[in-house]
């Protein structure tokens, strides 16, 4: 019984999309569908996965822009992200015509996450941590029994999430990094939002943003 996901980039954003099953039941989820919803169909079908819901990490456009059309094609529901980040989702009109993207319409999940949640498929169970900075929502998807993370935009490979936005906050992001991420241990490796996978402990040692402070000599 094992974890699989495959990381398919999708709008011109290049979001990383994941599409993440229990390879004994072939039940699985969906993060972040932000677009190209008709390519995203194709692999789930060739993959051969039962997609039982679309988790959301956070509100942006590019993560969460295919949601609707994806979730109508597969009958599932939408799960997440934590309702702070309601007001994004809300706005996703405006934001389609910001980014240039095409038309989204306003939409509220089926479930909100926060804290604590759980988020199960097959034999999986992935646990939920809420992660404000990047946006006040966020949150991170973490499987225990992979050693796994799916962090959207509070970190990447060498860099961490904006904080410009409405309701971004880089004190708040920094601390959801260091106080909800590295105590899940150095060894986890993560899915970003955009960019190549990494792990937390290369980030610890190396990330100018959050890498651990050098010792005073």
């Amino acid at each position: 019984m094992s974890l699989k996901y495959q990381v398919v980039p999708v709008t011109s954003f290049s979001q990383n999309c994941s599409i993440v099953w229990c390879d004994e039941t072939m039940e699985g989820i969906v993060v972040d569908p932000g677009g190209d919803v008709q390519q995203l169909a194709a692999i789930i079908e060739e993959l051969g996965v039962k997609v039982v819901n679309l988790v959301l990490t956070h509100g942006h456009l590019d993560h969460v822009g295919g949601t609707v059309p994806l979730a109508e094609i597969l009958k599932v529901n939408i799960v997440g992200p934590h309702k702070a980040d309601n007001f994004w989702l809300q706005g996703l009109e405006n934001q389609s015509q910001m980014f240039g993207f095409p038309l989204c319409k306003a939409f509220e999940p089926n479930t909100w996450l926060d804290e604590g949640d759980k988020v199960t498929f097959g034999h999986q169970v992935i646990d939920v941590f809420h992660t404000p900075g990047h946006t006040p929502g966020h949150v991170v998807l973490f499987s225990e029994q992979a050693r796994l993370a799916f962090v959207g935009d509070v970190l990447f490979n060498g860099a961490i999430g904006r904080t410009d936005f409405p309701q971004g906050d880089f004190n708040t992001l920094i601390a959801s990094i260091k106080t909800k991420l590295w105590p899940l241990g150095n060894d986890v490796t993560f899915v970003p939002g955009h960019g190549p996978e990494s792990t937390f402990g290369r980030e610890r040692a190396s990330n100018p943003f959050v890498a651990d402070e050098m010792p005073l000599y």
